[in-house]
């Protein structure tokens, strides 16, 4: 059997019951957690021009824009919703992948679970096996595929399209096929970085449509490649130095890859969240003390997505190491308040960043991924020096947040935009989510009382 068709056999054979308490725990904690982002995110340039498109070209009333609550087709919910739901960058993380999963994924799966009337548990089965078969396949390929591409992107595709297939009842033939047209579908490149585009909420957008896309294809017939995943041209030999094949089906079927899934606190790129939270820790020594130097060491790839010393926009600042440490140093934080044109032409942040500096750490290269360590180095105009090291950003597995720390994180995205009585009967349906339970519960709390009218007016 080739890779998708062992996923696709793995996948079609997995029932609700099968599906272990600490995965459904997970999947409502991503779902949780991608609402936020995604209901929060609207209101960015780049989601809104998304929106935009989605109104022009993917007109209809299968499925509900969260940060609107105005109805579309379900391709243009999810691939409006994808984009609002990565922009912000406080969307979940798989630490050992370098993927973030719930933006691609959750946004087909709630679309066609509304669109389908499916049931709770049919949405938390989708959210779980989506998440097994991308993060598997981003493991995979990781870390020689991320120098080139976004594998939230490339690999959410596979994810989007498995969770739709589910939602679908797609049999094993059929979902194999849709696996073999969403891999040829899978994009996202680097390169956006290099002018602060907007192309990265693209990615999970496209992502997360194409595997709508792919599903709805196998279901009528449409044939994919078989191996695309291992075959000669296929994903891996066009996108990995080396692929390690055995990370697809090690311990598939007994160990859920969503238990392993971490979530982001801090409203900026994820290679820097153990250095600002090395920058935290060192924050109440530093207190009414001048700094004169900063120095972070860190492992090679934070380097080469946030290595910017002198960041222009909020984008930009959003990768850079060297802002995201000035701005814990200075604030005590990283939220979306910090990253704006007025908190980076402050004259203290442009102080700090004029004395800070990033290099390579060699042990911590070397034990990316699995740690994604940061050291800071503080010298103050006395000469003292003091430093913290940190292996795991909070909200990753070695280091988590808890289920008040997550759902405060919710609240304080979207009290704003929908209030906080919205926020909390979302939190409540998240919770109650099961087999009794329809999916389009969820939907009611988003777009009932005053949010419809508060998620109206943020667009």
């Amino acid at each position: 059997m080739t890779l998708s068709a062992q996923l696709a056999a793995y996948v079609t054979q997995t029932t609700f019951d099968d599906l272990p308490g600490d995965a459904i725990t997970m999947a409502r904690r991503s779902l949780l957690d991608w609402l936020g982002s995604a209901i929060r995110g609207g209101s960015v340039e780049a989601a809104r021009i998304a929106l935009g498109v989605a109104e022009r070209s993917m007109a209809g009333s299968d499925a509900t824009v969260l940060a609107t609550g105005q109805r579309l087709s379900a391709l243009g919910a999810t691939f409006a919703n994808g984009a609002a739901s990565h922009v912000i960058e406080l969307d979940d993380l798989h630490q050992g992948s370098t993927f973030h999963p719930a933006a691609p994924i959750i946004p087909a799966a709630l679309a066609i679970a509304e669109r389908e009337g499916s049931s709770g548990a049919e949405l938390l089965r989708a959210i779980v096996l989506g998440y097994d078969v991308a993060i598997r396949i981003a493991e995979a390929v990781n870390p020689s595929h991320y120098r080139y591409w976004h594998p939230t992107g490339t690999c959410g595709v596979f994810g989007s399209a498995t969770a739709v297939g589910v939602l679908l009842g797609l049999n094993e033939e059929q979902l194999m096929q849709a696996l073999g047209s969403a891999g040829t579908q899978a994009s996202g490149l680097w390169q956006f970085l290099a002018d602060g585009a907007m192309s990265k909420a693209l990615h999970t957008a496209h992502a997360a449509h194409d595997g709508i896309i792919a599903a709805e294809l196998a279901r009528d017939g449409f044939t994919g490649a078989s191996a695309i995943l291992e075959g000669s041209r296929g994903f891996f030999a066009a996108t990995a130095e080396a692929a390690d094949e055995t990370r697809i089906t090690d311990r598939l079927g007994s160990h859920f890859k969503i238990v392993e899934n971490g979530f982001k606190r801090h409203a900026c790129c994820g290679h820097t969240h153990t250095a600002i939270d090395a920058a935290l820790e060192l924050r109440p020594t530093l207190e009414g003390r001048a700094v004169e130097q900063i120095e972070i060491d860190t492992y090679r790839v934070a380097l080469d997505i946030t290595d910017r010393v002198d960041p222009h926009t909020p984008y930009e600042a959003k990768f850079s190491i060297q802002y995201a440490v000035a701005t814990g140093l200075l604030e005590g934080r990283a939220g979306l308040e910090d990253f704006t044109d007025e908190h980076i032409a402050d004259r203290e942040i442009q102080r700090l960043l004029s004395r800070t500096a990033a290099r390579e750490q060699p042990d911590f290269t070397a034990n990316y991924p699995g740690a994604w360590a940061s050291t800071v180095r503080v010298t103050l105009d006395d000469g003292s020096r003091c430093e913290a090291t940190v292996q795991h950003p909070k909200g990753m597995p070695a280091n988590p947040m808890n289920d008040a720390e997550i759902e405060q994180k919710f609240h304080d995205l979207v009290d704003g935009v929908v209030g906080v009585d919205t926020a909390g009967a979302i939190i409540a349906a998240v919770g109650r989510m099961g087999a009794a339970i329809p999916a389009h519960e969820l939907l009611s709390a988003i777009t009932s009382r005053s949010g419809a009218a508060a998620i109206s007016g943020s667009h």
